[in-house]
């Protein structure tokens, strides 16, 4: 592997513990050493326990839904209610990443999303590229689609309610064929990774995929993981991610434990920057195999370093 690059040496580590490199940059987890990293990626998900530098194998779970997954069932729904986009998967990503939102009360939603386009407070518009006039796909309005995805938890908001916050002057608009509207699609997306049975999936949600992990582990770790979620991944950054999660675990977890998530300021850079504060830190060079170790024993150096 040197022969293209000619670097000096290799390390090879964990994502979960990498990505706690990073997250270990943030005051309140300066001094933490034992941490459950919730890394949301593109193919998987994975719960992943770690203590004092290392990732705890046995207790790790994961669930075979990710990012693409999302997108690809957003594809799915638009295809079916809208236009043919079952071969534009970087435009529908970029509609996924814009638009949709995790919901804090999906049946409510629901009730409101079936509302017609003026009380609709969800439905919103993606505009495709024509080559000519739009390089890029957009949203139409994106501020109205980031002020609706933080409507109130308690109460509903329907037809009889005065002080609702839906524009009584709101028209509904003539679709063009370029361009497809959302509407309950926006938070049926990212509850996928809260109930994967809707995709047919026989797996448990990310919420009890946390405490199988974290109940894969010693009893007395359990209490400080939980104290100590660190998420990771592109897919937590939907609106709402961390609120909804919480409100998931907390009947899930033993009453006297407390419960807290922390969110990576850029969670999709975790590996990266971790692997950067690893790479500049004074023990890195221990963790290496060099390159004229790797000429001298081969692999069987790397498998001793990266193994035992």
């Amino acid at each position: 592997p040197w022969l293209p690059y000619q670097y000096r040496g290799a390390a090879r580590d964990a994502p979960s513990l990498v990505h706690l490199y990073e997250a270990s940059r943030q005051p309140s987890l300066f001094h933490s050493q034992c941490s459950l990293v919730v890394d949301c990626g593109f193919s998987f998900t994975h719960a992943s326990p770690v203590l004092q530098n290392f990732t705890l194998n046995y207790a790790v779970r994961r669930m075979d839904l990710g990012g693409k997954a999302l997108t690809n069932y957003l594809k799915e729904l638009v295809s079916y209610r809208s236009l043919n986009v079952m071969d534009e998967t970087l435009l529908i990503d970029d509609a996924k990443e814009k638009l949709c939102f995790v919901s804090l009360d999906v049946p409510r939603d629901l009730r409101l999303a079936s509302l017609s386009f003026k009380d609709n407070p969800f439905r919103c518009s993606y505009i495709l590229p024509d080559g000519i006039t739009y390089k890029k796909g957009f949203v139409k309005d994106l501020d109205e689609a980031r002020r609706y995805c933080s409507l109130p938890v308690e109460g509903e908001l329907d037809k009889k309610d005065g002080d609702r916050d839906i524009d009584k002057d709101r028209k509904k608009p003539e679709l063009s064929q370029n361009e497809f509207a959302l509407t309950n699609e926006r938070f049926l997306v990212p509850e996928m990774l809260f109930h994967p049975i809707d995709l047919g999936m026989n797996q448990a949600g990310l919420a009890e995929c946390i405490v199988r992990a974290a109940q894969a582990c010693h009893p007395y770790i359990q209490p400080v993981l939980y104290q100590s979620i660190i998420l990771t991944g592109g897919s937590t950054l939907f609106p709402r991610f961390a609120e909804r999660l919480q409100r998931e675990l907390r009947p899930l977890v033993p009453e006297e434990y407390q419960v807290k998530i922390i969110s990576q300021e850029n969670p999709i850079l975790g590996v990266w920057r971790g692997g950067s504060v690893l790479a500049s830190s004074p023990d890195f060079d221990s963790m290496c195999v060099t390159k004229s170790e790797y000429e001298e024993m081969g692999s069987a150096r790397c498998r001793r370093r990266f193994f035992h």
